[in-house]
């Protein structure tokens, strides 16, 4: 049995960890703030404070995990109100997850699995899917964060002989799924026409079921000790083509607007939404070949059918 220590529990990539650890018959302690949610309360749980202040004098003296999988961050928000955004992300990314890192060493943990995110490296994959040998060229505060934070424990896992292996997956989408992912969710069910139907770039995507398959490898296989991997569902769909799949499964009409991207753009400008419009009209495609010819990993779901799930959970919810 391997004992897993797990950050961000509560959140939606860590209680579907969680559920999977447990399924596998392994253990699994859960790192939480404030009362435990469904998968922390199920389990052994660690409460410490923000940022993780404090976690080595909560860290119970008999508890030996064998990884840690931090998965917890402060994450992407359109409207940060931070007086310092780069410093509240530092705050978080880096020092607290130095924190967590000196904890585990401390229990004698010898690997470390940090998620991080493809926007460590950049928002855009200049023509070619990103890959891990890269140059980072992250474009905004918790991307800056992210790839500090990958760079300090590279420096703290060598100097203490802890393993320290990198996932840096791009948009997670499946059941629980907030934010852009479900506003289109909802958009395509409400029947609403989306300026889409002229949007040619490519995004890859990953499935939270395909990710946390991809976490387990990382947290178990020798050969990952190290190294850094980008994860997708290995096929990147348009955003017309990610519309018109959602819609499909929700048994909905796709009604797709061609709107040409340089209007997009412009009006992007004009309502200060310039970011969220990039997203849209810009491919960030990754390379997934390292973490297949490492550790022979393959998504176990296709796209579709983590959009079929999606649609699903999300056709239930609105009941």
């Amino acid at each position: 049995m391997i004992q897993f220590l797990l950050t961000g529990a509560n959140g939606f990539v860590g209680r579907a960890l969680a559920e999977r650890v447990a399924r596998g018959g392994d253990d699994v302690c859960c790192v939480i703030r404030g009362a435990p949610g469904d998968a922390a309360a199920q389990s052994r749980y660690v409460r410490v404070a923000d940022n993780f202040a404090g976690i080595e004098a909560a860290w119970p003296a008999d508890l030996r995990p064998d990884c840690v999988v931090h998965l917890a961050a402060r994450v992407h928000m359109l409207n940060d109100h931070a007086a310092d955004a780069l410093d509240a992300f530092r705050q978080t990314n880096v020092a607290g997850t130095l924190r967590v890192a000196e904890a585990a060493v401390r229990a004698g943990v010898r690997r470390f699995v940090f998620v991080s995110s493809i926007k460590a490296v950049g928002e855009q994959d200049g023509g070619t899917p990103l890959r891990e040998s890269d140059v980072p060229q992250p474009r905004d505060p918790y991307g800056v964060s992210k790839l500090e934070a990958e760079q300090a424990l590279r420096e703290f896992g060598a100097a203490h002989g802890m393993q320290v292996v990198i996932v840096r997956p791009p948009l997670v989408y499946g059941p629980g799924v907030r934010a852009n992912f479900l506003s289109l969710m909802s958009a395509l069910d409400r029947g609403l026409p989306l300026p889409l139907g002229a949007v040619y770039a490519r995004r890859s995507l990953v499935f939270v079921d395909n990710l946390v398959d991809a976490l387990v490898h990382c947290a178990t296989r020798p050969e990952a000790a190290g190294q850094t991997f980008h994860v997708s569902d290995g096929v990147d769909l348009s955003v017309p083509e990610l519309a018109r799949t959602i819609a499909h499964h929700l048994q909905v009409s796709c009604r797709l607007v061609p709107v040409p991207v340089p209007w997009l753009r412009a009006v992007g400008r004009l309502t200060g939404r310039t970011e969220q419009v990039s997203r849209l009209v810009e491919s960030l495609r990754v390379d997934i070949h390292h973490i297949r010819d490492t550790l022979g990993w393959t998504p176990p779901l296709s796209a579709d059918d983590g959009l079929r799930a999606t649609a699903d959970w999300y056709r239930a919810s609105q009941r």
